[in-house]
C-alpha cells in the first residue's frame, strides 16, 4: 500500500519498509485477480507505480506469459530495497506517481495496486493525469483499492474502520474504502472491467482504458 504519489506527510513509508512484508498475504489474492483481468502478454511494456515492495512485479514475474519488460516505481527507497529479484530486463527506479521519469505514450499497460485511496483527491487526479500521459493511446490502467461496502449492514458494520483511517492515516489509511471510477473517467478512462476478492484485504481490481 505504498504511496507512489509523493510522500504523505501523515505516512512515514521508508519507517514502515522493514515490516511491511508482514501483510503482504493480505494482498496475494487480489494481486492475482488483477493480473487475471489484465492479461498482460509479452508484447506489453508494463509500468506498476506504488510498487512499494513489487509483490505485484514478483507475482507477474511467475507467470508465463509475462511481458519481456516491466518498470516499479516508488519514491521510498527502502520499499524497493525490500523487493525480491526480478527477471533481468525490468527495473525498478525511486519516482513519484505525480512526476514520472518516461516520455509520453510509453506503455501499454500501468498497474496502482493498493495506492489510490491512500492518496489525497488532489494527489490522486495528479497521478492518474501522469498516468495518462504515459499510457500509449488505447492503453490500460489496472487498480486495485479497498472495496467500499456495498450494503448497509456492511457500511455500519465497518464505520469504525473507516472512521479510524480518516482520523488517524499514520496507522489506518490503507484500509480506506475507494471506488476509483469518477476520478478515472475525469482523467479520460472508460471503465473496461472490474471484479471484487474478498480473500484477504476487501479489494475493488479494476481496469480501465484511456480514451483517444
Amino acid at each position: 500500500m505504498s504511496d507512489s504519489g509523493g510522500p504523505s506527510p501523515a505516512v512515514d513509508w521508508n519507517r514502515l519498509a522493514p515490516a511491511y512484508r508482514r501483510q503482504v498475504w493480505l494482498e496475494r489474492s487480489s494481486l492475482g485477480t488483477l493480473l487475471d483481468l489484465i492479461a498482460a502478454r509479452p508484447e506489453h511494456d508494463l509500468l506498476d507505480i506504488g510498487t512499494g515492495t513489487a509483490e505485484l512485479l514478483s507475482t507477474l514475474s511467475r507467470r508465463s506469459d509475462r511481458p519481456e519488460k516491466a518498470t516499479g516505481v516508488d519514491p521510498s527507497r527502502n520499499m524497493l530495497h525490500q523487493a525480491r529479484p526480478l527477471p533481468a530486463d525490468w527495473q525498478l527506479l525511486e519516482a513519484s506517481g505525480e512526476r514520472l521519469p518516461f516520455p509520453d505514450a510509453s506503455f501499454d499497460v500501468v498497474t496502482a495496486s493498493y495506492l489510490l485511496h491512500v492518496l489525497d483527491p488532489d494527489t490522486r487526479r495528479r497521478v492518474i493525469d501522469e498516468v495518462a500521459r504515459v499510457l500509449k493511446p488505447g492503453g490500460r490502467l489496472a487498480t486495485i483499492t479497498i472495496a467500499p461496502p456495498l450494503s448497509t449492514p456492511a457500511r455500519v458494520l465497518t464505520a469504525p474502520v473507516r472512521w479510524a483511517a480518516k482520523r488517524y492515516p499514520s496507522r489506518f489509511v490503507g484500509l480506506l474504502p475507494l471506488d476509483p471510477q469518477a476520478d478515472l473517467e475525469r482523467g479520460g478512462f472508460r471503465e473496461t472491467g472490474r471484479r471484487r476478492d474478498f480473500r484477504g484485504y476487501p479489494a475493488l481490481c479494476l481496469l480501465a482504458t484511456r480514451s483517444g
